[in-house]
């Protein structure tokens, strides 16, 4: 059975899961961060570094992680990203080749921005 944060969208081939998480069937590896993971070597992530997909410094720091904020973080991080339609666009290409997994630091696993892109990417015409 998977780890609960582990979370597989089968129909369009994409997973988030902690960057910490073991490596498995992940397809092509998305870091999402704007910050490297510590304790992470390039070696061990196996993957890409795509940061300017990440949500901006000001808008990760007023979110916090907060439950309660989750929807306005959500509205807020979208319009940051339909701002970066090459950063998007790079994401989008990835989804379309194959599977992928969105990996992230943080270890909210139900309320971080790997989850939000997750399903902006589920939701735009693009993919």
């Amino acid at each position: 059975m998977l780890p609960l944060h582990v979370i597989l969208v089968l129909a369009m081939g994409i997973a988030v899961k902690r960057v910490y998480d073991p490596i498995g069937d992940d397809g092509t590896r998305i870091l999402v961060d704007r910050l490297w993971p510590r304790g992470v070597s390039k070696e061990a992530l196996q993957g890409i570094w795509v940061k300017e997909i990440a949500p901006s410094t000001e808008l990760r720091k007023w979110f916090d992680h907060q439950p309660q904020k989750w929807p306005e973080f959500k509205r807020k991080y979208f319009a940051e990203l339909d701002g970066r339609p090459e950063s998007v666009d790079r994401v989008v290409r990835l989804v379309r080749s194959g599977k992928v997994t969105l990996l992230y630091a943080s270890k909210n696993e139900e309320f971080n921005h790997a989850v939000a892109l997750r399903e902006y990417l589920q939701n735009d015409a693009r993919t």
